[in-house]
């Protein structure tokens, strides 16, 4: 399982997916991820947009194994519901 998070600095959502991401990390041998910082690699929101297929009005935005997610309570409730993940 691979989940890419596209964030940008100072989110405090994107922290908290990202750390969440750390943590699937460590604790499962299926899980990995990639941290996309959308303002270094010059990705705009009309850029999401299409690649989410849909208006997108906050990041982070989430994949998992290409699959859209969501934001980070998205993330959150799909990790503790799909992953055994308890915070």
């Amino acid at each position: 399982m691979f989940a890419v998070i596209f964030g940008r600095p100072g989110c405090p959502y994107c922290v908290r997916a990202k750390e969440l991401a750390e943590k699937l990390t460590e604790e499962r041998d299926d899980f990995n991820f990639s941290y996309v910082d959308i303002h270094a690699e010059g990705i705009t929101k009309a850029d999401l947009e299409k690649t989410v297929g849909k208006p997108v009005e906050t990041v982070p935005q989430i994949f998992i194994d290409q699959t859209h997610i969501g934001g980070c309570t998205d993330f959150e409730a799909y990790a503790k519901e799909n992953l055994n993940l308890f915070q």
